[in-house]
């Protein structure tokens, strides 16, 4: 294990901002895993994961404890059967090119997931999503070291309780598990399903179906459009991604907003959380639609931190923004939201520590 002290890691994240990490081992095995892990325990140091940095928000004090930058690569193990095709990916492989691979090879699944920034291993944690697919949908298991066992463990899909932007790694088992592996369930005969709008507009033309290998180049061109793909010295791309959830809200919710507005409960924008019968009642927001009604329109900004100028979502470092900078925006935001619509936003990102 290769240990360092006092590692930036600003520049380790795509917000380019936090502080230092006391110490930072690069781990490219389970063997370096573990002992990462005793060393932590015999120093008594608080842990923390560092995948790719795209969803994280560092402390401007840093971490005073171990980072793990997970660098496990290596290729996948491929197994078929008559119906099914499972890849087993190291989690420190880059994800967009994990993507691009299975839809070079014309497989369905994870092809509405192109662009997203980041390592495999962080994709079951919060269960990434875009564009209408889940990457749960297609997550078979997961490998992981279990700090409260001490041992690796294999975790079903369903042992991960998949949700909206959630799992059990980031809820009732945050900070127990370090995932090392994640294989992958397709079905080779599947084929593309549309559900977004920007993607049914983009193949409105296409008579016929598009190949995953079109629909990845499609969500990624959209993608940049809305400044949510990264490209180097792009100064809406010093971001987090989406910051904030799309809220789930009861159904009631809705005139209450209109009212607000002065608009009819009809022309708000929303999606039933399930696809059934809706038995829960509750619906889901578009966090975008509501910061802009607020007065958080794209380009806004407050100091050194501001809102993409072409994704609503997407909080930026303009420059020499802090921690308590970015915090300050998001605690506006929320807060306004809170007043006007009585809904909390939550935050998407991760705030270290």
């Amino acid at each position: 294990m290769h240990l360092e002290q006092n590692v930036p890691l600003a520049p380790l994240t795509t917000l380019r901002i936090g502080g230092p990490a006391r110490y930072l081992a690069k781990i490219t095995s389970e063997a370096e895993l573990l002992e990462a892990v005793d060393f932590a325990r015999t120093e008594n140091l608080p842990l923390f994961v560092l995948g790719g940095g795209s969803n994280l928000l560092v402390a401007d004090a840093g971490f005073d404890g171990l980072v793990l930058q997970i660098a496990l690569t290596g290729e996948p193990v491929i197994e078929t059967t008559s119906d099914t095709l499972t890849y087993t990916v190291p989690a420190g492989t880059d994800w967009n090119a994990f993507v691009l691979h299975i839809c070079e090879q014309g497989i369905s699944g994870i092809e509405c997931l192109a662009g997203i920034p980041g390592l495999v291993g962080g994709t079951p944690v919060q269960n990434v999503g875009a564009y209408g697919q889940e990457v749960a949908e297609t997550i078979a298991k997961v490998r992981a070291f279990d700090l409260e066992k001490h041992e690796f463990v294999h975790l079903s899909k369903t042992d991960c309780r998949f949700a909206y932007r959630s799992s059990l790694f980031n809820t009732t088992n945050r900070n127990r598990f370090i995932v090392s592996a994640v294989t992958f369930r397709f079905k080779p005969n599947a084929k593309p399903i549309l559900t977004y709008a920007d993607l049914k507009k983009h193949f409105q033309n296409t008579s016929a179906t598009p190949t995953p290998f079109e629909v990845y180049h499609a969500v990624r061109s959209i993608r940049q459009a809305k400044g949510m793909l990264l490209v180097e010295n792009d100064p809406d791309c010093r971001s987090a991604g989406s910051f904030f959830k799309n809220p789930v809200v009861p159904i009631e919710t809705l005139p209450r907003i209109a009212a607000e507005l002065s608009i009819t409960p009809e022309t708000i924008p929303n999606w039933p959380v399930l696809k059934e019968a809706n038995p829960t009642g509750q619906t889901k927001l578009p966090a975008a639609w509501l910061l802009e009604r607020a007065g958080f329109h794209k380009g806004y900004a407050l100091g050194e931190a501001g809102i993409s100028s072409r994704h609503t979502l997407a909080l930026i470092n303009r420059g020499d923004a802090t921690q308590f900078d970015i915090a300050a925006l998001r605690d506006r935001i929320q807060q306004t939201i809170q007043t006007r619509f009585g809904i909390h936003l939550e935050q998407e990102p991760v705030t270290l520590p």
